[in-house]
C-alpha cells in the first residue's frame, strides 16, 4: 500500500521533484481517471502546506467544467469556460497564478476563506481535458516554482490515465 512520505518544504524545487516521484509511484499501473484524480488530490492536499482546497475540474462539454475529485470544503459543481480562474485557464489554455483572488475579475468564491489560487490545465492528446485547482487561505501563497511543480504533476496525471 502506498504511503506518502513527509517532504521537506524548505526547498520548493526539491519538494516538487519528490512530490512528482511520489505521484508517479501512486498512479503507476492505474489508468482510471476518477481514482487517479482522487489520489492526486489527496496527495497534494496532504503534502502541500497552507491549502484549503485541492482538486480537479473536468471539461464535460466544450463550454463547461464539472467538479471532479477534491479535498476541502464542498465546491461549485459547474463552471462555464471563460468564467472564474478555472474557466479562464481553460479558455486561454494556460496556467493562472492569482496572488489575491479578490482582485481577479469574475472570481468565483466557493470558499470565502480562499485568498490565493493556482489553476493548471491538464492536457491529454494535445487538448485541455480539465484543470488542477489549488486554493489557499494565505495571500500570495503560490509562486512560479509552485506553478512549474504543479504543471509537472498535471503531466504525470495525464500520462497515467487511459
Amino acid at each position: 500500500m502506498f504511503q506518502a512520505a513527509t517532504i521537506d518544504t524548505g526547498d520548493k524545487r526539491a519538494f516538487y521533484a519528490e512530490l512528482a516521484q511520489q505521484l508517479e509511484s501512486l498512479l503507476h499501473g492505474e489508468p482510471n481517471l476518477i481514482a487517479n484524480a482522487a489520489n492526486t488530490s489527496a496527495l497534494m492536499f496532504q503534502t502541500m502546506p497552507s491549502l484549503n482546497w485541492a482538486g480537479f475540474y473536468f471539461l464535460e462539454t466544450d463550454d463547461e467544467l464539472v467538479l471532479g475529485p477534491f479535498q476541502g470544503k464542498p465546491a461549485c459543481v459547474r463552471i462555464a469556460v471563460g468564467r472564474g480562474v478555472c474557466g479562464t485557464a481553460v479558455k486561454e489554455d494556460r496556467s493562472i497564478l492569482v496572488e489575491d483572488v479578490h482582485a481577479f475579475p469574475g472570481h468565483i468564491a466557493c470558499d470565502a476563506a480562499s485568498r490565493s489560487e493556482l489553476v493548471v490545465p491538464v492536457r491529454r492528446d494535445g487538448r485541455v481535458i480539465g484543470v488542477i485547482d489549488l486554493d489557499s487561505p494565505e495571500p500570495a501563497r503560490f509562486d512560479r516554482d509552485d506553478q512549474i511543480g504543479i504543471e509537472k504533476l498535471a503531466a504525470i496525471f495525464a500520462a497515467a490515465i487511459a
